[in-house]
């Protein structure tokens, strides 16, 4: 990620003067699972830890990561896999 991403993983270095180690660690973990390991992702996972809620990402900040389109399947979909 050449400049941008030296950047970014100072700013996340940073967020160990004000976060405990293991939180920006689980953060971290987390964010890469998630497919968004940029400081933003890292920063909202970290204070949902802290807050003991859960993390809202928002992905319109992350272009590269793939769009998904999930629909709600039916009982009836099944059927074909019985034949």
């Amino acid at each position: 990620m050449g400049n941008k991403g030296k950047r970014e993983f100072i700013q996340v270095l940073r967020l160990l003067e004000a976060m405990p180690l293991p939180i920006v660690t689980n953060a971290v973990t987390e964010a890469i699972q998630l497919g968004a390991p940029g400081f933003d992702a890292v920063k909202l996972i970290a204070l949902a830890r802290i807050e003991r809620r859960l993390p809202r990402l928002d992905l319109a900040a992350y272009p590269h990561v793939p769009k998904m389109d999930v629909k709600t399947t039916r009982a009836a979909d099944y059927a074909v896999l019985a034949a």
